[in-house]
């Protein structure tokens, strides 16, 4: 059972931008200082990896615009080449894609807690504040899709305003840092080193999720009109947002003290706001990952959805509640974020995993070429902006990170792509059962 399209643009755009903004805009420069040293080469890598991301989701509105179906990549895949490709790729983020940022997000928000009221790192509330946090939204998400779409944009808009006063005030109260944002030949040198390629990488998977509205197109109003609004809209604005922020943190706290340090929020936050605002904006920062929480847990539960519309061994997911919600997939998304938190494996996961996801998002944009070669038909809506340059430039720089991943993290590569194919079994299984019970299993198409 699809449920009627009930999300318009705002809310498709939150998803966008809660996605994107989690943990590692407030973690990562930390590591970054470390290395480069020039200010200005710090933002260039952020306002990079916006535009290499921005360049993926215009190529994702007109595929979503082409082929207006929840799923994201697995139908997508599906589409272009062939259903098992898409089973692959919905495979994955069924296992860990969607659940184990759920868990990071859980329990960097627990950590938060814990720490700001004396609690310590080996807390036994940490386990209970993260679980608590992700059933509280699990239970959310099983009310009406114009609620939850609803309580979307509220979590958003308080973190974006969140974002926003940290700028703001960063720029306004913070006694300047003695540091320079002008160009020197030093800029270019760092630029062009292997330090700036390896920052890149993970400022990459800090911009993550700007493809996050496709999972959910089968519930958003006129998707040829507004997915492209929400994908270039929410990514535009995340970009902004982390370049000024990370410009903020430079200009307000000394690269010293933040270098090879995980709480920048925190250190930036005391030399704004001092000890006791400080505090106080590390509990918003807390809070505001229940956005992510949130978005994750709308999104994830719809790809095993959709794989339940089209193979018999997942068909038990494809129900869904009186509201429209596929109730048992969401409750086995939580089984999976629950396992992760419990066990604290989800760091290794999120490691090895990210080639297999880096993967499925390059094969989906080199796709474009596949759909416009096969198809003359174009969408009513919207063409891909700078085609075909900006597949060329997103595939170019998405293609470096997958060989620089399998260069030197092998291991975790390799054992990402065996996870992948282990889906394979899984399809052959479905595959056998549909014969055996005579029956033809399908893709099915857009519309």
């Amino acid at each position: 059972m699809t449920s009627k399209p009930a999300i318009g643009v705002s809310a498709a755009a939150a998803i966008v931008v809660a996605n994107m903004i989690g943990t590692g805009v407030f973690t990562s420069l930390g590591y970054q200082v470390i290395a480069i040293k020039s200010p200005l080469a710090i933002l260039a890598l952020w306002v990079i990896g916006g535009l290499v991301a921005l360049c993926g989701a215009l190529v994702y509105a007109e595929l979503g615009a082409r082929m207006p179906r929840s799923g994201g990549e697995y139908h997508m895949l599906s589409q272009i080449y062939h259903p098992v490709i898409g089973f692959l790729a919905g495979f994955i983020s069924v296992a860990v894609g969607f659940a184990a940022p759920v868990a990071a997000a859980a329990i960097a928000m627990s950590t938060y807690l814990t720490s700001v009221f004396g609690l310590g790192a080996n807390s036994p509330w940490m386990t209970g504040v993260a679980v608590g946090a992700v059933l509280a939204v699990t239970l959310i998400h099983l009310v009406s899709l114009r609620t939850i779409g609803l309580f979307q944009v509220l979590v958003t808009s308080l973190k974006v305003i969140l974002v926003l006063l940290f700028i703001l005030f960063g720029f306004a109260v913070a006694a300047p840092q003695p540091i320079s944002f002008d160009y020197s030949p030093q800029v270019l040198q760092e630029m062009l080193s292997s330090d700036f390629a390896v920052s890149l990488v993970y400022v990459m998977y800090a911009y993550s999720g700007w493809n996050a509205a496709v999972y959910i197109l089968s519930e958003i109003r006129q998707p040829q009109r507004n997915l492209p609004v929400a994908l270039i809209s929410g990514t535009s604005v995340v970009m902004l947002l982390y370049t000024l922020l990370n410009a903020v943190f430079l200009y307000s706290a000394p690269i010293s003290e933040m270098a090879g340090q995980t709480e920048v929020g925190y250190i930036a936050a005391r030399h704004i706001f001092g000890e006791t605002a400080g505090v106080a904006m590390s509990l918003l920062i807390a809070f505001g990952l229940i956005s992510t929480i949130s978005a994750m847990t709308w999104a994830g539960p719809r790809v095993l959805q959709t794989m339940g519309e089209d193979y018999m061994i997942f068909a038990a997911f494809r129900r869904a509640n009186g509201n429209g919600v596929p109730y048992l997939a969401l409750f086995f998304q939580f089984a999976i974020v629950c396992y992760l938190i419990l066990s604290s494996s989800f760091e290794a996961i999120l490691i090895y995993i990210g080639f297999t996801l880096s993967l499925s998002v390059f094969l989906t944009v080199a796709g474009i070429f596949v759909v416009r070669a096969r198809d003359q038909q174009r969408p009513l809506h919207y063409l891909t902006w700078g085609y075909p340059w900006t597949p060329l430039i997103f595939l170019l720089i998405t293609g470096w990170m997958l060989v620089f991943l399998l260069w030197e993290k092998p291991v975790e590569s390799l054992v990402g792509l065996a996870t992948v194919l282990s889906g394979l079994l899984l399809y052959l299984w479905n595959q056998r059962i549909s014969s055996r019970a005579g029956q033809t299993v399908a893709v099915a198409a857009a519309d």
